[in-house]
């Protein structure tokens, strides 16, 4: 399919990947749960806090991304997220307190983390529109390839250097890219659109009808991405608690961004190939079968098998809304549109993580934190069952 686009939108897409691939690293943050308990005498929900804050402050950032992304040039927006997610790592390295670790890590780098995943998504769809989900999908997979990448990256840090090690060797990988990406983009010559709809372009309705579909797209997202949210930051936790071995522990996360990755690009894929409702619903059904199995049958295989389903689920959730909410608006109305449905997804990475930290806590296991999520899940089905192919279909009976 690559053959239809044009091949300056390939380096926009390219750009996109490799930043993604940084990036993505903030979904391997399990890795840190126990040095950071050790290194402050903190608890796990405190800790957790720190991904969760960090997922709310990227979650703000996709949010009002779209008033950033119309005062930079491209080139020097990808500069402007590289170096400010370093200096935020710079930070957290020489934290000699939590709060410290929450202003450089979760603010510092999730916030420009959230600006350059935004950013590459709503580029690499404009810049390729040929194959616009298929991009948005390899942008998604290169964010997870990241979360793969990264726990052993940061496992052989931590074990030499410690935390402050970690952080300081993300901080020059970030360094390092800063020219690659922005260079690649200058190469492309892309025109990208933030400011507003070019003519004839139908603009965001406000009608009621269109209200409503975003509380549903709103709801549907929080709900089915909370499970995959807790089985990230929690991934080598709900392996140590289900009694693997140190390496399958550290293996958890792998295993959940590797399907998380595979997940995002044949989200991708089948968005050319499925309906809006099918593509909504299928995957929050496989993450909550998959949620209900770890939480009530014991066993490595079933322990790995569920949290590979949870990841492949949740990569292809999360490639699959910002397409569809491209097939219901505009291109420039698009990225307003799915800055606000992706506020869900940052309550739910604020909520979920730390609900499971404190079940955790109070039981002594994950059994009910995941018997929640898959609830969730469920939830997440009522949310979209009615949701529409287009604008038109959700249009029509007001025309007639």
């Amino acid at each position: 399919m690559l053959e239809k686009s044009n091949p300056n939108g390939i380096l926009v897409l390219v750009a996109g990947m490799i930043l993604m691939l940084v990036l993505g690293s903030v979904h391997a943050f399990s890795v840190f749960l126990e040095p950071l308990e050790q290194r402050f005498s903190a608890s796990r929900s405190q800790v957790s806090m720190i991904y969760s804050l960090a997922l709310v402050a990227l979650t703000l950032s996709v949010l009002f991304g779209h008033h950033i992304y119309r005062r930079f040039r491209p080139a020097s927006l990808f500069a402007l997220i590289c170096v400010l997610a370093a200096i935020g790592c710079l930070l957290a390295a020489i934290a000699n307190s939590l709060y410290t670790v929450l202003l450089g890590y979760s603010l510092m780098f999730g916030a420009p983390n959230g600006l350059g995943y935004g950013f590459a998504l709503q580029s690499s769809a404009q810049a390729n529109p040929g194959i616009k989900g298929l991009a948005m999908g390899i942008i998604t997979a290169c964010y997870a390839l990241g979360a793969v990448i990264s726990p052993l990256f940061f496992e052989a840090l931590v074990t030499g250097y410690g935390f402050s090690g970690a952080m300081i060797g993300l901080a020059l990988v970030l360094v390092v890219i800063t020219p690659l990406t922005a260079g690649l983009i200058v190469k492309s010559k892309v025109e990208l659109r933030f400011l507003k709809p070019q003519s004839g372009e139908q603009p965001m309705a406000q009608t009621p009808s269109d209200r409503m579909l975003v509380i549903k797209l709103w709801l549907g997202y929080g709900t089915a991405v909370s499970a995959g949210l807790m089985a990230i930051g929690h991934a080598t936790g709900i392996a140590r608690s289900g009694n693997l071995s140190d390496a399958l522990v550290l293996s958890a996360p792998i295993i959940i961004a590797v399907f998380n990755m595979i997940g995002s690009f044949l989200g991708g894929w089948l968005s050319d190939r499925a309906t809006n409702r099918q593509m909504l619903m299928a995957f929050p059904i496989l993450s909550s079968a998959a949620l209900f199995m770890l939480a009530l049958i014991e066993g490595e295989v079933l322990i790995l098998t569920s949290l590979a389903f949870i990841g492949f689920s949740y990569g292809a959730i999360i490639a699959v809304y910002p397409i569809i909410v491209g097939t219901l608006y505009e291109p420039v109305d698009s990225v307003q549109v799915y800055g606000r449905v992706f506020t869900a997804w940052g309550i739910a990475g604020l909520l979920a993580p730390v609900l499971a930290g404190f079940l955790y806590e109070q039981t002594g296991n994950y059994q009910t934190a995941l018997i929640v999520a898959g609830c969730a899940g469920l939830t997440s089905l009522i949310a979209v069952w009615t949701i529409p192919q287009n604008r038109e279909t959700l249009t029509s009976p007001q025309k007639a």
